[in-house]
């Protein structure tokens, strides 16, 4: 484990030299100017030549963490409460606390609002390992897409397919509206609407179905009739079946009910549509959307081959 910055070794009895005046002037600079990110701390830092214990650079979670620990002022926390740790601090206990008030109002003021993505629960898929894309803020705080990798119970994908939300729904945006603009499409898609407001009555039936599944091997296991592990084994797969099938049944009822009107423009339409209303749409014309890995890390392009767009066959749907 690396030891604490300012300090010269692991039980913090002896402060570093060369790290006190650094560590003062970045907490000096975060108390005195308001405007300041633990971004732009990071940034005077590494400018200053100023590294972390292990000689990387500092980034903002570095920095918010160094400015989060007690034992900086010479304190810790015991039962909520900060007391003496026994060992010298670098910053005075008011600053802590001052530190302490900082990031509890940069947490209220700087909380991004929920990001109403587009194409998540299986709209796009992982191209490495099939797994459904979701919705995820990078550690800058920009929206955008990723594999998550497999977690300590397996559940996840490979984790190697990461993309920014913009890029990819604006780039999906484009083409869902220049098939928009194909002749005959309104046509087809009004004959598949019909259609799937067939496949929403059967999917609330399987929804029902499932559901009634669910509470009757609650019930079996209850009476002792089935085995604790037969009982998690049989609620794992229902819940996942259920999952799999609530999210089909949300994209159809948004299939059914959505209304292009008689918009003139598609391309401001869809620029000032809810998000609703174009996932709606574009959930109609396409079957899903396969994200491939970037050629390179940091790409912030759509490299030819990295979006594959699968579209829906809309004759099937509506039984032509």
């Amino acid at each position: 484990m690396p030891r604490l910055y300012g300090f010269d070794d692991q039980s913090r009895q002896r402060l570093r030299d060369d790290e006190v005046d650094p560590l003062r002037q970045m907490v000096s600079r975060a108390l005195v100017d308001a405007s300041m990110s633990n971004q732009g701390i990071a940034v005077w830092a590494n400018g200053a030549g100023y590294r972390g214990t292990l000689g990387g650079e500092w980034k903002d979670a570095s920095i918010g963490r160094l400015f989060r620990n007690p034992a900086i002022a010479g304190l810790r926390y015991e039962d909520g409460e900060l007391v003496d740790a026994g060992h010298p601090g670098i910053i005075t206990r008011e600053e802590f606390e001052a530190l302490q008030a900082r990031e509890q109002s940069r947490k209220t003021a700087d909380a991004d609002p929920p990001y109403d993505y587009l194409l998540t629960d299986g709209a796009c898929t992982c191209g490495k390992c099939t797994k459904w894309l979701q919705g995820a803020r990078s550690n800058a705080g920009t929206p955008g897409y990723r594999c998550r990798p497999k977690d300590k119970q397996g559940r996840g994908g490979c984790g190697e397919v990461r993309i920014d939300a913009e890029l990819l729904e604006n780039h999906v945006g484009e083409y869902v509206v220049a098939e928009l603009l194909k002749p005959g499409i309104r046509d087809q898609i009004l004959e598949a609407r019909a259609a799937v407001r067939e496949q929403v009555n059967h999917l609330n039936r399987e929804v029902e179905d499932l559901v009634a599944r669910r509470t009757e091997a609650g019930a079996l296991y209850g009476q002792r009739q089935i085995s604790s592990d037969s009982f998690v084994a049989a609620d794992r797969e229902i819940t996942t079946t259920l999952k799999s099938a609530r999210s089909r049944l949300r994209y159809a009822e948004q299939m059914a009910n959505f209304s292009l009107g008689n918009a003139k423009d598609l391309v401001r339409w869809w620029n000032t549509a809810p998000t609703a209303s174009k996932k709606a749409i574009a959930m109609l014309l396409l079957e899903r959307v396969e994200v491939f890995p970037a050629s390179a890390r940091g790409v912030r392009t759509v490299e030819p081959g990295r979006v594959v767009l699968h579209w829906r066959k809309l004759s099937t749907l509506s039984g032509g």
